[in-house]
């Protein structure tokens, strides 16, 4: 039977490479738009092509972009003098779609595609504060220290978000760096 439908198994193969996606969700997915709603498929693949030939990395921030700039980086009216650092250009989505921040953004991939020369540029535009948002944990302390030793030089605020315990999740369920931080950090009432 394999041999028979090599590509419907090479169909629920390439679906499971997807984050999230396991071999039952992949068959279902494969089978809904091979046999039930050819159209989505079709419509998938084409979105999925328009999308690999046309999004980009914005040349200033790091996050995705049809253009050289991304709609942010060439939007007048953000407040330039805040930038928030960020893991990868998924997280700028989230906060975009929430309208949880107006200022800009720089994505960190990592320290070794990081380029000191651009943050540096960025800052010395008028940067007054940067916001890291990053995963909460030791290696990205580590990183939060790194930017602010190379960035000392220029005269800027440096704040972090808010970590701690989540909403609705007992004490007994936290992990002790988040414990740890809420106990730190905690606020008068």
């Amino acid at each position: 039977m394999k041999g028979s439908l090599e590509k419907f198994n090479r169909l629920v193969s390439a679906l499971e490479d997807l984050p999230t996606i396991g071999k039952k969700s992949a068959t279902r997915l494969a089978y809904f738009m091979v046999m039930q709603d050819s159209f989505v498929g079709m419509k998938i693949s084409h979105a999925i092509e328009d999308a690999l030939g046309s999004l980009k990395k914005c040349s200033v921030c790091g996050g995705m972009s049809e253009d050289e700039l991304c709609f942010i980086c060439s939007d007048e009216a953000r407040d330039s003098t805040v930038l928030c650092i960020v893991e990868n250009a998924k997280d700028i989505l989230l906060l975009e779609e929430n309208a949880l921040f107006e200022g800009r953004y720089f994505v960190l991939d990592s320290l070794e595609e990081l380029s000191i020369a651009t943050l540096q540029n960025i800052v010395a535009s008028g940067v007054e504060e940067i916001l890291f948002a990053l995963t909460p944990s030791i290696s990205n302390d580590a990183v939060i220290l790194y930017i602010e030793d190379k960035l000392g030089d220029y005269e800027i605020k440096f704040s972090k978000i808010a970590q701690g315990v989540p909403t609705g999740v007992s004490l007994e369920n936290i992990d002790i760096l988040s414990l740890t931080r809420a106990l730190e950090d905690r606020v008068k009432v």
